[in-house]
C-alpha cells in the first residue's frame, strides 16, 4: 500500500471456478520468472478499484494516548496482552508544566496480528504498571475481541476514549492503590490503516523498532552547477622565475566531496592576466546549503602555492532553465601568499549558474527511471500511473545465525522509481515473509525502469547509542521491470527469482512475488507521442556533456542521494542505495565483456540468417523456393514501384507472426544473458577485486597477461576492419596503378553498357546470374572478390 495516501487495499474479486494458467518454465529453470496463481493477469479494463493488487491483512490496533489520576508511581508503562501476543510500551512522557507522573502520555500505536477465527473467544488485556525499583500494578482494562469495531478506510480515525482502570487483586492495599483513567482506542484494521506505518509490532526489536517500519522516501532535488572560469587578474606571482618559464596557474573547485581542476591558464603578452574559458561541473543537492570553494594555485614549482581563494554560497548562484546567457561577475580573491586577511590578492572573472534544464543522472541511462529536467516548470503531464504490489517472498535462505545451529532472515523490500523510494516493513525471523503493501508512482515516460530489491535487516541490531561496529544490511536480490513492456491496465502477478553474484558464484536466495500494473488509457496521444520525443531534456542536446564527464557526475549524484537517504529515520543505508542504483555498473568485468559480445552476436544473428537463406536459395537447396524467388525478383524488377511497399509489408507480416511469441510476463534477470552460468572462478574473483587491486602480484600479473591476449585479438579485428576500408580507398587512390586502371576501366565499361542496355534487363541478368544453378558455378572465389583482396592497405607501413 502507499503510505502517503493511506488507502485500503480492496479485497480481490472472487475467482471461484476460474483456472489460472501457469506458463511452462523456460530453459533457465529455477532462474526464470513465473506466473503465480490467485488473480487473473488478463484483465485489461481501464476501470479498476484502487489498492486491489495485494491481499488485506487484518491487525488489531491499540492506541495508547495518555492517563490521568494515577496513583503514586515513578515510571509508568503499559502492557498489552492477548492470547498470542505480549507488548510493552515505551517510557512515558510527562507533559510540560507538570512534575507529577500521575498524568503520563505515551502516544503510541501497537499492531497485533489478528485472526477472526481464533480471536472469537479471546480477550485483550491492557494494564498500567509502575516501572520503578519494584514493579507495581496500577490498574487495567479488558476488552472482548468479538466487540472490537472494524475500521474501513476512508473512515476517519477512531476517537480515543477514557476508560476507568480496574484491579484484579483482592487485597485491600492493592485496591486502594488502583485509581485513574486511561485514554485509548482499539479497532480492527488492515495494513492500509493510517496508524500502521508508525505502529509497533510484537516481533519487532524494541530498541530499534523504527528500523522495521514501512516508509516512503523522497530523494533530493539535484542540480548541475556550471562554473565557467574566464580569467584572473592581478595575481601575486612568485618572482625570480627561470628565464623563458611561464607560470603554471590553475583553478581548483571544491563542492563538498567533489573536486575539479582546470587546465593550465594561458598568459597573454604585455599583461599579467590569465585566461581559461573552461567549464567546471558539480552536482548540488537541495537544500542548497553548501558553499563552492575556488582556489587559485601556482603549480610551477614542486609544491603548489595558493594565490587566493573565494567562497561562494551555492544558494546565491543564479538558476536558469534554458541556454540563455548568464552575465559573468568579478570576484575578489582572499588569503594570498602574504597571508594578510585584508590585503588585495587579485580577482577572478566567473560565470556561474545552476542548470535546471538538465536531468541529473544518478543511475545508468539504460536503467533510468526518470528523465525529467530539474526545473519543475519544464515537466510535462504524466501519462499514467504505475502500481506495484509487493506480496512477499518464498524460500529465502538464512542470512544470520540465531544460535543452536538455527538460521533466520529479517527481510524487507525496497522499490525505486524516479525520486520516490519506498521501503516495506521488516518481517522478522521468517523465510517466507508476507508484506502485501501497495505503492504508486506517476509515470512521465513509459521507457523507464522500476527497480525492486530485497534486503536482510542488520541495522536493527546495532548497538544502542551508535557505538560499536556499524552493521550493514545484506542484499538478497534485485529485479528490474521496464514499464514499456507492460500492457496498459493489465495486472501482472509473477514470482521472480532473487539471485546474488558473489566471489563464490551465483546463488539463488529465494523468490519475490510482485503484482504490477501500468494504469493508463491504451492509446492516449500523449503516451504514444512520448516515443517520438528525445529521451533526455533539451539542454542535453543544445549543450551536451561528454560521456566520461557525465559518468563522473553520476557517481557524485549517487553519493549525494545515498547521504541524503542515510539521514532519514529509519535510514536507508548507503549499501542499499548503491545496490539499487548500480553504482558499480561501469567497473571492468570479463563476464560483462563476454555478455556484451554475445549480445552483439545475437543482434547480428538476423543478418547471418538472411545470408544463409540467400546461400540456400542460390545453391538450389529447395528448387521450389528458388523458382518462387526468381518470379518475385522478376516482378520487383519489372515494377520497381512495388519494392518499398513490399518491404514494409514484409516487416508488417513479420511483426504479426511474432505476436504469437510475445512475452507473457515482464522479464526479470537473465542468467544466460549475464553469462553467470559458465563463468570462470578466476574471472569472478577479478570482478569482485578492489580498485586498486588487493590480490597478490603473481595473480595480477597473470590477469594482466590474459588481458593483453584479449586485447591482441581485439587489435587484430580492428586492423582487419581498417584494412578493408583502406582497400576501398585504394580503388581510386592509385596506390596500385594497375588495379586503379582496371577499376576505372571497368567503371567506364559499365557506364557504356548501362547507357545502351535498359536497366531492367541489366538487373534481371545480374539477379539470374547470382541465382544460377550450382552446375554452372565455379568452386573458386569470383574474380571481383579476388581483385578486392589484392588491393593494398596501409598495414605494411606500420612499425
Amino acid at each position: 500500500m502507499q503510505m502517503g495516501s493511506n488507502g485500503m487495499p480492496a479485497p480481490p474479486p472472487t475467482m471461484d471456478g476460474e483456472r489460472v494458467k501457469v506458463m511452462r518454465r523456460p530453459s533457465n529453470g529455477d532462474y526464470s520468472p513465473r506466473i503465480i496463481a490467485g488473480k487473473s493477469a488478463g484483465d485489461t479494463s481501464e476501470r479498476f478499484q484502487a489498492f486491489d493488487l495485494v491481499e488485506p491483512m487484518q491487525y488489531l490496533f491499540v492506541k495508547i494516548v495518555k492517563a490521568r489520576g494515577l496513583s503514586q508511581n515513578e515510571n509508568p508503562h503499559v502492557k498489552i496482552r492477548t492470547s498470542g501476543h505480549f507488548l510493552r510500551s515505551k517510557t512515558a512522557v510527562i507533559p510540560p508544566g507538570t512534575d507529577s507522573s500521575a498524568n503520563p502520555e505515551w502516544q503510541q500505536v501497537f499492531a497485533l496480528g489478528y485472526n477472526k477465527e481464533t480471536a472469537a473467544n479471546s480477550t485483550l488485556e491492557i494494564s498500567v504498571w509502575d516501572g520503578g525499583a519494584s514493579e507495581k500494578f496500577l490498574g487495567g482494562v479488558c476488552f472482548d475481541l468479538s466487540d472490537v469495531p472494524v475500521r474501513d478506510p476512508p473512515d476517519s480515525p477512531l476517537a480515543p476514549q477514557w476508560y476507568h482502570l480496574e484491579g484484579g487483586a483482592t487485597a485491600a492495599e492493592d485496591q486502594n492503590r488502583i485509581s485513574g483513567d486511561l485514554q485509548l482506542s482499539v479497532w480492527i484494521g488492515t495494513q492500509a490503516d493510517d496508524a500502521f506505518p508508525e505502529s509497533s509490532s510484537a516481533d519487532a526489536p524494541q530498541p530499534f523498532v523504527s528500523y522495521t517500519r514501512p516508509k516512503v522516501y523522497q530523494a533530493p532535488k539535484l542540480w548541475y552547477l556550471r562554473v565557467t572560469i574566464l580569467e584572473a587578474q592581478d595575481l601575486h606571482i612568485i618572482p625570480n622565475l627561470p628565464p623563458l618559464t611561464a607560470p603554471e596557474i590553475r583553478v581548483k573547485g571544491q563542492l563538498g566531496f567533489q573536486s575539479a581542476r582546470t587546465r593550465r591558464g594561458s598568459m597573454t603578452h604585455h599583461t599579467s592576466a590569465f585566461h581559461w574559458n573552461e567549464d567546471l561541473f558539480f552536482v548540488a543537492g537541495e537544500p542548497l546549503e553548501d558553499s563552492l570553494i575556488l582556489l587559485i594555485e601556482d603549480r610551477t614549482g614542486k609544491d603548489p602555492v595558493l594565490l587566493g581563494h573565494i567562497l561562494i554560497p551555492v544558494g546565491s548562484i543564479e538558476q536558469r532553465i534554458n541556454d540563455r546567457h548568464v552575465a559573468p561577475k568579478w570576484h575578489s580573491l582572499e588569503g594570498g601568499p602574504g597571508g594578510g586577511g585584508g590585503s588585495y590578492c587579485g580577482r577572478v572573472h566567473l560565470r556561474m549558474c545552476l542548470e535546471g534544464g538538465y536531468h541529473v543522472l544518478d543511475e545508468a541511462a539504460h536503467l533510468c527511471s526518470d528523465f525529467r529536467p530539474t526545473a519543475k516548470q519544464l515537466w510535462k503531464p504524466a501519462v499514467g500511473v504505475l502500481e506495484l504490489g509487493i506480496l512477499g517472498c518464498r524460500g529465502l535462505l538464512p542470512m544470520k545465525s540465531k544460535g543452536n545451529g538455527k538460521g533466520s532472515t529479517d527481510s524487507y523490500c525496497v522499490a525505486k522509481y524516479g525520486k520516490k523510494w519506498v521501503r516495506t516493513r521488516t518481517v522478522t525471523d521468517t523465510f517466507d515473509p508476507r508484506w502485501n503493501e501497495q505503492y504508486t508512482w506517476q509515470v512521465y515516460d513509459p521507457c523507464t525502469v522500476l527497480t525492486i530489491g530485497v534486503f536482510d535487516n542488520w541495522r536493527m541490531f546495532a548497538e544502542p547509542g551508535g557505538g560499536g561496529e556499524e552493521k550493514l544490511d545484506c542484499r538478497v536480490g534485485k529485479v528490474r521491470i521496464r514499464v514499456s513492456t507492460l500492457e496498459s491496465n493489465k495486472v501482472y502477478m509473477n514470482s521472480y527469482p532473487l539471485m546474488v553474484l558473489s566471489r563464490s558464484g551465483l546463488k539463488k536466495m529465494g523468490e519475490v512475488e510482485l503484482a504490477v500494473r501500468f494504469a493508463c488509457p491504451s492509446m492516449l496521444p500523449d503516451t504514444c507521442g512520448v516515443y517520438g520525443q528525445p529521451l533526455l531534456p533539451r539542454m542535453h542536446h543544445l549543450r551536451p556533456l561528454g560521456v566520461a564527464h557525465q559518468e563522473a557526475l553520476r557517481g557524485a549524484a549517487a553519493r549525494i542521494v545515498a547521504a541524503w537517504l542515510a539521514r532519514s529515520e529509519p535510514p536507508l543505508g548507503p549499501e542499499v542505495v548503491r545496490y539499487m542504483l548500480d553504482s558499480d555498473s561501469q567497473s571492468w568485468s570479463m563476464r560483462k565483456s563476454k555478455a556484451n559480445w554475445f549480445r552483439i552476436v545475437a543482434v547480428l544473428a538476423w543478418a547471418v540468417g538472411l545470408a544463409k537463406w540467400l546461400d540456400h536459395i542460390r545453391r538450389w537447396k529447395n528448387p521450389v523456393t528458388t523458382v518462387l524467388v526468381h518470379v518475385l525478383y522478376l516482378v520487383l524488377v519489372w515494377y520497381p514501384d512495388l519494392i518499398v511497399p513490399t518491404g514494409f509489408l514484409y516487416v508488417f507480416l513479420i511483426g504479426v507472426w511474432y505476436y504469437r511469441f510475445k512475452p507473457k510476463i515482464p522479464a526479470g534477470m537473465d542468467v544466460k544473458l549475464s553469462q553467470v552460468d559458465r563463468i570462470d572462478p578466476d574471472e569472478l574473483d577479478e570482478e569482485f577485486d578492489t580498485f586498486p587491486s588487493s590480490r597478490p602480484p603473481e595473480i595480477v600479473r597473470a590477469r594482466y597477461d590474459r588481458l593483453r591476449m584479449l586485447a591482441a585479438r581485439v587489435q587484430t579485428v580492428l586492423g582487419d576492419f581498417a584494412t578493408q576500408g583502406e582497400r576501398i580507398q585504394a580503388l581510386v587512390s592509385w596506390r596500385d596503378p594497375r588495379a586503379t586502371k582496371l577499376f576505372i576501366g571497368v567503371c567506364l565499361a559499365i557506364t557504356i553498357i548501362m547507357y545502351i542496355v535498359p536497366a531492367k534487363m541489366v538487373a534481371v541478368a545480374l539477379g539470374f546470374y547470382f541465382l544460377r544453378h550450382p552446375m554452372f558455378r565455379d568452386p573458386m572465389p569470383p574474380a571481383s572478390l579476388s581483385f578486392f583482396r589484392r588491393l593494398p592497405g596501409l598495414a605494411d607501413r606500420l612499425l
